[in-house]
């Protein structure tokens, strides 16, 4: 377990390796679950243009849903982070089975949604030829909804206790399964019969599930969460419990949904374009999104940081957490945004040979690396916002960025300027800079209110 006891006045500079040591196994673990979209993506874009485009799309369907689920049960980690900060171990323990609870219901909500997407696909006109294969993979990975589910139940908890190394090794061991099963499935090995683009997707709902198990016993066995007699009785759901998770959680989902959304309307709008701008989309934004892991990473670990600063009584602790954490961000941001911009051939290089395609995606990847820098520092803005459990102003704030303002700048670049797939990468800077904005301001005025009091 990293070392969270305070001392009376903690340095950026010691806040910054403490977030550090936090932060790597979440990065690691987070690049690797993505990465499992990653391989998606390059296998089955072998299969065409139309796989690829498929997968585009029903991945950014089901990217929507899991963001809303995986918000709502954020409300974990904080609470968790306080409780233990406290002392109240047994009580960080009684949270996350209510958690458990949540997680049932949610698990029911994203089988449904998975289920019933034709509707939404039908809505944005997206490209006919896409349409029965990314329902069959969302059909297929729906499965997977109650494995990912209780598995990020006992992922927030574990976090919020401050053992972050889980979340690596649960992320290295999906992608070690993932390619395997992809192998089989897609292509029809072994005496199965090949699925195509569908195969992705019951290949991640296996892992959803073996992941889940794994998580399970982990936390069952290893001496470090005994404290917290997580499994040691049976409790049936308690409203007040359900519902504090829920105050919190609730906004912390819509806000990432709003977000996600954003990036999913700008999916589906790209594919009314046809099959090119949406494939060439789809290797820019699957590289975006896999940099994305970094400051998404970071921002998990600060959500602990201030969690527990704030669970010891000692807000000055949480405002430099914060603080380190938007440093910290800035210089990741830095180096994925260069990547970007100086070598986006060799980056599309691992998913297409196509010359049309990759022509579009190097244009794209340099948009990209524009919003490195908004992209990252609203992320770290909500960390630190989610550790201080202010999450109901922050999720309008999303709202009016990215909907009222990222989305339409990005429909009419797109539809009315006739930018193509660029307006909407336009739109999203637009949307993802007012949220840095906006977001920023808000950590601001909280973290030095609290800071103030003590």
């Amino acid at each position: 377990m990293t070392s969270i006891t305070p001392a009376a006045d903690i340095s950026t500079q010691t806040h910054i390796r403490r977030t550090t040591k936090l932060a790597l196994p979440l990065i690691a673990g987070n690049i690797a679950g993505m990465g499992m979209n990653f391989v998606d993506t390059v296998m089955a874009g072998r299969l065409g243009a139309v796989s690829l485009g498929a997968i585009s799309i029903g991945g950014a369907v089901m990217s929507a849903v899991f963001l809303f689920v995986m918000g709502v049960l954020m409300s974990i980690t904080p609470s968790v982070a306080q409780l233990d900060g406290g002392g109240y171990r047994l009580r960080s323990g009684r949270v996350t089975r209510q958690g458990l609870w949540l997680a049932v219901a949610l698990m029911l909500l994203m089988w449904l949604v998975l289920r019933s997407s034709s509707w939404l696909l039908q809505i944005m006109d997206v490209d006919q030829q896409l349409v029965p294969v990314a329902l069959d993979y969302l059909r297929a990975i729906s499965w997977g909804a109650p494995g990912i589910c209780l598995l990020l139940v006992l992922r927030y908890f574990s976090e919020g206790c401050g053992y972050t190394a889980p979340t690596m090794y649960l992320g290295v061991l999906g992608i070690a399964l993932n390619v395997p099963l992809n192998y089989v499935l897609i292509y029809g090995k072994f005496g199965f019969p090949a699925m195509g683009a569908v195969g992705c997707g019951w290949a991640t709902a296996i892992v959803f599930w073996v992941q889940m198990v794994i998580m399970a016993v982990w936390i069952a066995l290893r001496p470090q969460y005994r404290r917290y007699h997580l499994f040691a009785r049976f409790e049936w759901p308690v409203w007040y419990q359900l519902r504090d998770l829920l105050y919190v959680g609730l906004p912390i989902g819509v806000m990432i949904f709003i977000e996600g959304s954003l990036f999913v309307g700008a999916a589906l709008m790209i594919g009314s374009l046809g099959t090119v701008p949406i494939a060439a989309h789809q290797i820019a934004i699957n590289f975006s999104a896999l940099c994305y892991m970094i400051p998404l990473g970071l921002a998990g670990a600060v959500t602990v940081r201030v969690g527990n600063a704030l669970g010891r009584g000692m807000p000055e602790d949480a405002l430099r957490a914060s603080k380190a954490g938007v440093l910290m961000t800035l210089m990741t941001q830095t180096l994925t945004a260069s990547l970007m911009f100086f070598a986006p051939v060799w980056i599309i290089s691992w998913y297409t040979n196509d010359t049309g395609i990759a022509a579009l995606a190097v244009s794209l990847l340099h948009l990209a690396a524009i919003f490195q820098f908004p992209d990252g520092l609203q992320a770290a803005a909500a960390g630190s916002l989610r550790g201080y459990k202010d999450t109901r102003l922050p999720m309008v704030y999303t709202v009016i960025a990215y909907w009222l303002f990222g989305m339409p700048v990005g429909w009419w670049l797109t539809f009315r300027e006739a930018w193509g797939a660029a307006g909407m990468w336009a739109g999203m800077i637009a949307g993802l800079g007012a949220a840095a904005l906006l977001l920023g301001w808000r950590l601001w005025r909280i973290s030095h209110a609290q800071a103030r009091r003590c």
